[in-house]
């Protein structure tokens, strides 16, 4: 009895095992990688949320300006929950900050754009426009920011850098937003091979097959601002603001510059080691020994 009783034990154990394989069987594979979202329909909702917004400033002197510009670049993020401001007929995210007192004239604030999305090719970022005011919160000056794209060896000093230059005593305070024109405009972005085999295909949209394409501007992203800082001077200073100018490049330049000396060169002379002249169509190669 105790016997029959093992063998029903053992039956059960197997019949539970086959079944448990079976189910393994038909799961679906695990993905480790989870699917890109649809930037266009990100971009899409993100301009259609700011439109219906209503703005909670109309002009300058409505905002606070309570955070001081941070002496490092330093994050700031614009979101879709963020506030947004109607200024000069237009609805915008936006930033506001005091300018730092008793520092020396003229001086820089660097900034810089981070890519919103996983893939440049199909991703969005803001490009801010600025406006400097004076003590009564007029403005002194402002313009849409040019920016410039360096990819660095790290993710601190890569992205879309700008910069904006303070030169007047009457500066007191910063406004950080971005103009119809931004929105409507796009950053031009320089990606390498590797790069862009990482993204998984050849570029769409904007894009094209030389390894560039222009990124779109959107209506949020992240915002680094503060007093310019070595490593954002550097990288402005070799960052990349608009496609180079094609050019005949260095070998073309260098075959032209031999190509004229051989022309305007004397024939070297060619004689023989008995000081008879060398037969005529005979070529004279000189060895030079290192």
């Amino acid at each position: 009895m105790f016997r029959r009783f093992l063998y029903l034990i053992a039956g059960l154990l197997l019949m539970a095992g086959l079944s448990a394989c079976h189910s393994v069987a038909r799961l679906t594979p695990f993905n480790a990688i989870p699917a890109a979202p649809d930037m266009a329909k990100v971009l899409a909702d993100a301009k259609l949320k700011l439109q219906n917004t209503t703005p909670c400033c109309n002009s300058y002197a409505d905002f606070s300006y309570q955070t001081r510009v941070p002496w490092q670049p330093t994050r700031f993020v614009l979101g879709p929950n963020s506030p947004v401001a109607n200024l000069n007929g237009s609805r915008t995210h936006f930033l506001t900050f005091a300018l730092p007192s008793g520092i020396k004239l003229p001086y820089e604030i660097g900034l810089k754009s981070e890519i919103n999305g996983r893939w440049v090719h199909s991703s969005y970022l803001f490009a801010p426009s600025y406006a400097v005011l004076d003590a009564a919160f007029q403005p002194i000056s402002g313009q849409d920011i040019q920016l410039c794209e360096y990819m660095g060896w790290s993710d601190a000093v890569s992205g879309a850098f700008g910069r904006i230059r303070i030169d007047s005593d009457k500066a007191r305070y910063l406004v950080l937003y971005s103009s119809a024109t931004q929105l409507s405009s796009n950053t031009y972005w320089e990606q390498s091979a590797i790069d862009e085999s990482t993204a998984g295909g050849s570029f769409t949209g904007m894009g094209d097959t030389s390894g560039t394409t222009q990124v779109q501007h959107g209506p949020d992203g992240v915002i680094w601002l503060g007093l310019m800082s070595n490593d954002y001077r550097r990288a402005l200073d070799k960052a990349l603001c608009e496609k180079p100018k094609p050019g005949n490049g260095l070998l073309n330049g260098l075959g032209s510059t031999l190509e004229f000396w051989h022309r305007d060169s004397p024939p070297p002379s060619s004689t023989t080691s008995s000081g008879s002249s060398a037969s005529s169509g005979s070529t004279t190669t000189a060895s030079t020994s290192h």
